[in-house]
């Protein structure tokens, strides 16, 4: 099995080098993304458990609690959506699994 693969390897990876476009950060993206916590911006401490659509901002579309890197909420409050959540799928507003995502039909995907 002794192929020449010239200056490609053997995965075809191309000779070309990347320049712009690819997703290593830095350069112009196409929107920019606010940094900080929501809640410290608006200086509220409290997340409520009824108020469904704000948690749905903070839950992926499995059902699981995005991490705070992702969503951009600082350590303090990220604990407070946290707990909302889950008193929020302990009174059934929200569901705990995709699979119950797909039953109910309940669109958990991001606005």
């Amino acid at each position: 099995m002794n192929e020449d693969y010239g200056d490609r390897g053997p995965r075809g990876g191309g000779g070309r080098p990347r320049s712009g476009g690819g997703g290593g950060g830095g350069g112009g993206g196409r929107f920019r993304r606010v940094r900080g916590c929501e809640f410290c911006r608006a200086k509220t401490d409290v997340a409520d458990y009824k108020d469904v659509e704000m948690l749905k901002r903070y839950i992926t579309d499995r059902g699981k609690i995005d991490a705070r890197r992702k969503v951009g909420t600082c350590a303090k409050h990220q604990r407070v959506v946290a707990e909302a959540v889950k008193r929020a799928r302990h009174i059934a507003l929200l569901p705990y699994t995709g699979e119950h995502v797909r039953i109910s039909g309940i669109n958990m995907g991001r606005r």
